[in-house]
Formats: C-alpha cells, structure tokens, sequence
C-alpha cells in the first residue's frame, strides 16, 4: 500500500469515474485501474460496487476513505513541516487576532518583525473567534491569539499560554464620572454611551450578576465594533465609557464601579492539535510573554 494508491483512492471516490480521476491524477484509465484492484487485493476487500458504468463506495470502501483522506493529510502536514523549516528566516508567519489581542500585539509584532526579521512575511487577520477558527481549521492561518472564553472546545484545538487579563470600565480623564463621591454605579455609567468589542457569553453573566439585567450587553452597549483602537479613540475624545481589557486603553482613567466588575479575559495561542507548528510561532509566544501583562 503507498500514498499514490490512497490518493487514486480518494480521486476516485470524488469524482466518481474512472476516465475522470485517471485525468486528475494524470494516468491512463487502465493504470488508475490496476492501482484500485492492486490495493483491493492487498486489503482482501473490494472498495467499489461497479453497477454498469457507474462505481459506488462499499460500506468498506467508505470506512477506507475516511482513513485515507487522514493519512495523506499526515503525510502531507510532514511534508509541509519539513518545508517550513527549510524556510526558517524567510518563512511566512500568519496569525489571526482577536480585538483585545490585537489591542496590544499587532503593532509590536510588525514592529518585532521589521526590526528583527526583515526576510519573514507576516499577515495578521482580525475579526471574531468564529471566522478566526474557520480560518484556522482551513490551514489559512498558522494560530491565532484570542479569548479562550470566546472559543468553543473541540478536539481538533489546542491553547495554550493562557493569560488572565483584567477587564474594565474606562473614560478620559477629566470625565463627569470620576468626580462622584465613593465611586459610580452601573446606573450612572448606564446615562453615558457604552462602547465595547464583542463580549463572550461568561462576560455577560458576569455583567448580569454584578449589575442586573440591564447590563445585558445587548442592552447597555451602544457603541460595538472589533478594533479596541477606534474605542480607545472614541472614549478619547467624548463622554463615552469603554468597556475593554484594562491594559488595553493605557491612556484612559479606569473607574471604580460599586460593586467591583471583577471580570477577566483569558487568553490563549490556538494551534490545531496533532499539527506541527509553524517554525517562526515562538515570535509570537515571546511577545505574548513580554505583552500580555495587567497594566
């Protein structure tokens, strides 16, 4: 049995003809034929009905591709590693980021690489967790940097390098809210325009159970996008309240709501399980290292 034979498998199975996959694997008819009956006599079990001039997978068959598709997956995730290697320096890096990630990694990872790496390629995707794994599951991307609470588990994800990061209400300074006597409510902060990024479901029931229903953040939040930096901005330069990663927003002054928000962000390097990583990933893990710190 060999990987030639697993892929004329898996060609067949697709295209469901044999003049077809014979074409796509750049054989003759005859010999795609013999590499499909030489691998049925070797696993004793034929892996096609041929009913005419149509071909349908057997129950066997069907088991068998299932196992195919992964080994040459294997084999091919070992070739692409042994490449990436090669390519050490001059490799591409490719890494998605969540909003708060991105807050505090992006510009020093492109400074890192400007610097310190002038020969690597970098790309950096932004958007949610979902679209971000969709792209990681794809092999369009080589990890990503998000809120592990915002990640649904699944056996095919590993995370790691997991920090905790304070969350936050914050204004300018100078801001009508810092001036109350012992600290605001919910109820002041609820008078002002609310801006944050997408919040994961445990932020939400933390957000409930400290203040209420109404702090619902399909209620309270009136100002939601994905760049913590357009937030930063906004609360820069007006009355509205951030709701953010601490270390996020430096430049704004946090407030000291009654009772405490104590909510935090966790997060993670997410790289596809049983995948070998790609050579130039420790930039990125020394940077998170150096980075992900409360301020």
């Amino acid at each position: 049995m060999t990987l030639v034979q697993l892929r004329h498998l898996i060609a067949l199975a697709q295209t469901g003809s044999f003049s077809r996959a014979a074409q796509a694997q750049f054989l003759t008819q005859p010999a795609l034929s013999r590499s499909i009956r030489a691998l049925e006599d070797e696993l004793g079990m034929p892996l096609f009905d041929r009913v005419g001039r149509r071909i349908e997978l057997t129950a066997f068959g069907r088991a068998t591709l299932e196992r195919a598709r992964l080994l040459v997956s294997d084999a091919e995730e070992l070739q692409g590693s042994g490449r990436r290697s090669r390519e050490g320096e001059r490799g591409t890096l490719r890494i998605g980021m969540g909003s708060g990630p991105g807050a505090m990694l992006m510009t020093p990872l492109l400074m890192t690489i400007a610097l310190e790496h002038p020969q690597v390629h970098v790309e950096i995707a932004r958007g949610g967790t979902e679209l971000l794994v969709q792209s990681l599951r794809a092999r369009t991307l080589d990890a990503l940097v998000v809120d592990a609470r915002s990640l649904k588990p699944a056996p095919d994800l590993r995370t790691d390098l997991l920090f905790e990061m304070r969350g936050a209400f914050m204004v300018r300074r100078g801001h009508p809210l810092t001036t109350l006597r012992g600290g605001p409510r919910f109820e002041d902060v609820s008078r002002y325009p609310i801006a944050s990024t997408p919040l994961s479901d445990e932020v939400a029931r933390i957000l409930i159970a400290r203040y209420g229903p109404q702090a619902h953040p399909e209620h309270c939040v009136t100002l939601r996008c994905e760049e913590v930096a357009s937030l930063v901005e906004v609360a820069e330069h007006s009355d509205a309240v951030l709701l953010a990663i601490r270390a996020a927003a430096p430049t704004l002054e946090e407030l000291s709501l009654r009772p405490a928000l104590e909510a935090t962000a966790r997060l993670g390097l997410v790289t596809l399980a049983r995948r070998t990583e790609a050579p130039l990933l420790p930039i990125v893990r020394e940077l998170m290292q150096e980075r992900l710190r409360d301020a």
